[in-house]
């Protein structure tokens, strides 16, 4: 059954009315779900699967999409419950089940990703999907990604009070009821990032829906990092570690802790921002992630990379 604040989410004529990039989205049935995906870039370029963190959506990527899509065809959707995208039901809000979710977006899209780029929990989402065989790329990038559980009790007790609040039917509405301008610039700067106010402003519009709060909280309360963390040496694929060296949600250092756990991974370190890194300063990370997609030879070096290094 339809959670009724399910029912109270984000409007593609009201909300989307002027969504970033609004001519790159299309909508696709997939996995029992309707899901909000934009494409960007030449079709026949090596596919980039871009997926955002929790209570984000496809927003998240505005300016670092448009810079990728030069090299590679960028497919990014909206995870389930977030934005314009179906919601799961509350049995399937697991990890696993978003990785399946998401895998049948990919199938019914015929696209498999060469290279794939999570933030947070968009990370694990993927790495999830990369153990489980669903999808195999050359590389995975984790922006400031949600690889690991939070240290001490807090891995404990984080889980378990977003597990409340969700389970409260009138939270979302609450939260939704008091997302106004300044109360989402409190949030995002909490996370050590600052944001122009366009995307303050999309955040509000999304945090101001009960539907899209549901989203978010139900990833929160059902998800088991500790369970991904012990599978990550069994992790092939190469993976790259971007990390905002101001990060408040994610430490900076548990990506070293996380690279250590990898067979074959590195870290990026980007001083200056934080958690939304990729929002911040979409220019450094997209140069940091074009350089190891470059020296893995999944795309050539331009000439004016060239004419730099020389």
């Amino acid at each position: 059954m339809l959670n009724p604040f399910d029912a109270n989410r984000p409007d593609w004529a009201v909300e989307g009315r002027d969504w970033p990039h609004r001519a790159a989205s299309r909508f696709v049935e997939a996995a029992g779900l309707r899901w909000h995906v934009q494409e960007f870039g030449r079709p026949d370029a090596p596919e980039l699967l871009l997926l955002h963190g929790t209570g984000a959506a496809t927003h998240s990527w505005r300016g670092l999409a448009p810079l990728l899509a030069a090299d590679f065809h960028v497919t990014a959707s909206d995870l389930p419950g977030h934005g314009f995208t179906d919601p799961l039901p509350d049995s399937e809000l697991s990890l696993p089940g978003m990785a399946r979710a998401v895998s049948g977006l990919v199938a019914a899209l015929g696209r498999p990703p060469m290279l794939a780029a999570g933030h947070s929990a968009g990370a694990a989402v993927l790495a999830r999907m990369c153990l489980d065989g669903s999808i195999a790329p050359r590389l995975l990038a984790a922006f400031n990604g949600a690889l690991a559980p939070l240290p001490g009790a807090a891995s404990l007790l984080f889980p378990s009070m977003a597990r409340l609040l969700f389970l409260n039917p009138f939270t979302p509405k609450i939260f939704a009821w008091t997302a106004d301008r300044s109360a989402a610039k409190r949030l995002i700067e909490g996370t050590g990032s600052r944001l122009d106010p366009q995307g303050v402003e999309l955040y509000r519009r999304l945090f101001a829906r009960s539907g899209h709060v549901r989203g978010a909280l139900g990833m929160m309360a059902n998800w088991d990092l500790e369970s991904l963390h012990r599978a990550l040496p069994g992790l092939q694929t190469r993976t790259l570690l971007i990390v905002g060296g101001d990060d408040r949600a994610i430490l900076p250092d548990t990506a070293f802790g996380v690279r250590d756990r990898l067979p074959d991974a590195r870290v990026a370190l980007i001083r200056g921002l934080g958690h939304l890194a990729h929002e911040e300063a979409p220019e450094k990370v997209a140069e940091v992630f074009r350089a190891e997609a470059q020296a893995m030879g999944l795309v050539p070096q331009r000439p004016s990379d060239m004419q730099t290094t020389s």
